[in-house]
């Protein structure tokens, strides 16, 4: 008992702020954290302003936790690259210990104000951090053009200004429009001849195509920024990573409900319904670039992982999060610990691979590769020591040079594997494989524990650098409530099915908003907000708030349902107008963002290209499957050491699918997809540039694949049409899907004269118009 009162002054000492702690920041911290500098918003003379941190968002100090706090860190030099103070002489050992103590004594401050209110962020009332609530259908007087509220929402703003809307397009016009943007196709000649005016039942039947989901799947596949290599030096195929692009498409064409669209692709093997598409679905983690070699393993590590967190932001939320990794987002309000609080949803992700060689995964239901996965396991374990034993046994006939290069880079030639294959073992080797077949193999991360390692901040976004130790979340702004991330008895951490359950709910503020966006940019060129991945306070503002809240009420009303928005769209008379209208408007809207006529919109590359192909006769209407390699161009090879294995030999039927079956290839596109602004893959694409240079009129005139496509164009109109005028209304009801004006069949004529019907084929080929959607 009287050692223990000894004890007591000892434990209740601590430094005193206003004598020992305040002079000692005033004299080594406050000349660059003080009144009059706040080097990287850091001040350290208010405790306030010290516990809320600088850029990072970290508190300077962890009352109670010296160990934990960043002060600690940076003055006693844990932190090789990061020392302070930064000029003059350290801190000496006794000055640490000092503050030390007065931080875990509870870092009392004297004087502070602890009873003011908080600062209320203006940032925090930005009107798409709220749920969108549906607002009432306003009233116009022009009521006889409103078709559906679309038209209604539009209208009231024109009306407004004492405007009108452009007159209806014509039936021709329309009906291509339609169908170009729907599936990616013109009107065939039969369809063209059998439509008769029932514009509603014409969306439905596109809708129903597959053609369809081969379209829109393009679509999504830039937002998810889809590659089939992983770029870098390498550049190497994604093995089966083609399946989520045939997973994207059929989840189109079978309208699946967008909520469950996004649990899939985020957390498809944490379902308590998992199956093989939703193990493919996961993929979606796994499709940015990836470097076999880095020269930063661990910072590499972070990059991955900041790829998937800035994809799922912009792609699902229109968040730049991403811009917070190194400190509080500047002009939103996203900080740091919400940045990390998503990195460490995502943390246990791991990617399956051998050393450089990425590795594709058995696909099933849990049960289905438990079985797999333990039948390789045995195959394993009875052929490692029979193939060792027959090597060692000298009955190879392998030449020694030849065992020596095995040896060496574990390779196996060919007249190794047909000795191995005789082996006695082999024999129960496919007996096992009888007894439990083969499973589909697909690409997606793996999260091989319930338990992901623990996440930090790191200090100024660098991995050498951990700082406080932050658990799963999503971003205070968006959650009155942060979601539930555990999941009981799982395989995995459910981390990832939290959050994806959380950012597919009613409840998130942003979800349906940008999808019900993108699906408008999509159909008009441009969204409702134009910057269609960031919807936060340096975003667009909507150029009809009230018309895009009232979709996004909708579209969570009806199910989620892609195929209804659609439907919807095109049924209204502001998706019908043409695209000319009352020039005057054009001076004070000159960006047509109140909706006064249709825009003007150039076909993506892969519309393009496909057009040529179906004009042209030669689409091969094969679905699905790995992807093809269209004719490249010699001179974009020659730089490469092996042509051969870079670009596989050119097949035409075969190349000549439609375009979004094309191979991705990071590090050597396509050049006439390149110069038509097909999308950068290594990023969530917001909207694909629309640019004209000239580059793009060389490839279109000069380059082979137009060239080719004519000249099958021209034996077409030889096999279906006799004699150059009835060649010439062909021509023009294949391309553009009407009839030429006398003006234009006279020029053609003319034309003909003198060059040949393939001649002419380009030229069509070339006309805008082919171009552009009506």
């Amino acid at each position: 008992m009287r050692y223990a009162l000894l004890l007591i002054p000892m434990l209740c000492s601590a430094a005193d702020f206003a004598t020992e702690i305040r002079p000692l920041l005033a004299r080594r911290c406050f000349a660059c954290h003080g009144p009059a500098v706040q080097k990287s918003h850091l001040r350290l003379d208010r405790r306030a302003d010290a516990l809320q941190g600088g850029e990072s968002g970290i508190p300077a100090f962890e009352p109670g936790q010296s160990e934990k706090s960043l002060l600690i860190r940076y003055v006693s030099g844990t932190d090789p690259k990061l020392v302070m103070p930064p000029a003059g002489p350290r801190l000496t050992v006794a000055e640490i210990a000092l503050l030390k103590e007065w931080i875990d004594a509870g870092a009392e401050w004297p004087g502070a104000e602890v009873s003011a209110a908080p600062k209320v962020d203006p940032r925090l009332a930005h009107w798409a951090f709220h749920a969108p609530r549906k607002p009432v259908e306003p009233s116009v007087r022009e009521r006889a053009w409103v078709k559906n509220p679309i038209d209604a929402f539009v209208l009231a703003k024109l009306e407004a200004k004492g405007w009108r809307p452009a007159a209806a397009a014509s039936d021709a016009d329309l009906l291509r429009r339609m169908y170009l943007d729907v599936t990616g196709l013109p009107p065939t000649i039969a369809e063209q001849d059998a439509f008769r005016g029932d514009w509603d039942g014409l969306a439905r039947s596109l809708l129903a195509r597959p053609a369809y989901g081969e379209r829109w799947a393009r679509h999504w596949l830039d937002v998810v920024r889809y590659g089939d290599t992983n770029g870098y030096e390498r550049d190497e195929a994604k093995p089966q990573g083609w399946k989520f692009r045939d997973y994207v498409i059929r989840a189109f064409n079978a309208d699946k409900p967008f909520d469950r669209f996004v649990v899939e692709q985020l957390a498809g093997d944490e379902l308590p319904d998992r199956n093989a598409e939703t193990l493919l679905a996961t993929g979606f983690a796994r499709l940015g670039p990836w470097d076999d070699e880095p020269a930063d393993p661990a910072e590499d590590r972070f990059d991955q992982l900041d790829d998937i967190l800035n994809t799922t932001a912009q792609g699902f939320l229109g968040l730049t999060l991403a811009c917070a990794r190194c400190h509080n987002h500047k002009f939103e309000p996203l900080l740091t610990k919400d940045y990390y609080g998503m990195i460490a949803v995502f943390n246990g992700l791991v990617r399956p691979r051998n050393g450089r060689t990425e590795l594709d995964r058995p696909i099933g239901i849990p049960a289905e590769v438990d079985r797999f996965n333990e039948r390789e396991r045995q195959i394993a374990a009875l052929r490692e020591p029979a193939r060792r034993a027959w090597l060692q046994s000298g009955r190879s006939k392998l030449s020694p040079e030849a065992m020596a290069t095995h040896r060496q880079t574990k390779r196996v030639p060919k007249e190794l594997e047909r000795e191995w294959a005789e082996l006695p073992v082999e024999a129960y080797v496919a007996r096992l494989k009888r007894e439990t077949p083969d499973l589909a193999r697909g690409y997606f991360m793996e999260e091989p524990k319930a338990v992901p390692k623990a996440t930090h901040i790191l200090i100024r976004g660098k991995a050498s650098s951990p700082g406080p130790e932050v658990g799963p979340s999503v971003p205070e702004v968006l959650a009155k409530a942060q979601p539930s991330f555990a999941l009981p008895g799982g395989r995995t951490s459910g981390r990832r099915l939290g959050l994806a359950n959380w950012i597919a709910s009613r409840e998130n503020p942003l979800t349906a908003r940008v999808i019900v966006n993108r699906v408008w940019q999509w159909h008009f060129g441009d969204g409702l907000v134009r910057t269609a991945n960031d919807f936060g306070v340096m975003g667009d503002r909507p150029s009809h708030e009230e018309l895009l809240d009232w979709l996004a009420v909708w579209f969570m009303d009806n199910g989620w349902s892609l195929k209804k928005l659609h439907t919807l769209i095109l049924s209204s008379n502001t998706y019908r107008m043409a695209k000319t209208g009352n020039a005057p408007y054009a001076a004070e809207d000159p960006e047509n963002r109140l909706l006064w006529r249709m825009p003007y919109r150039r076909l993506e590359a892969e519309a393009i290209l496909d057009s040529a192909l179906a004009v042209s006769g030669r689409l091969n209407p094969k679905l699905y499957g790995e992807f093809v390699y269209p004719k490249m161009q010699k001179e974009a090879l020659e730089g490469s050491s092996d042509p051969g294995k870079v670009w596989k030999a050119f097949e035409e039927e075969t190349a000549s699918r439609r375009a979004i079956y094309y191979i991705v290839k990071r590090s050597l596109m396509v050049p006439l997809m390149e110069v038509l602004d097909v999308c950068d893959t290594s990023r969530p694409a917001a909207k694909r540039q629309t640019t004209s240079v000239a580059p793009q009129a060389l490839q279109m005139f000069n380059g082979d694949f137009i060239n080719r496509q004519a000249r099958h164009f021209a034996e077409r109109l030889r096999r279906e049409a006799s004699g150059q005028a009835a060649q010439i209304e062909l021509a023009y009801r294949l391309a553009l899907a009407r009839r030429p004006s006398a003006a234009e069949r006279d020029a053609m004529l003319s034309f003909l004269r003198t060059s040949s019907l393939e001649e002419m084929s380009r030229v069509i080929l070339n006309l805008n118009e082919f171009a552009y959607a009506n």
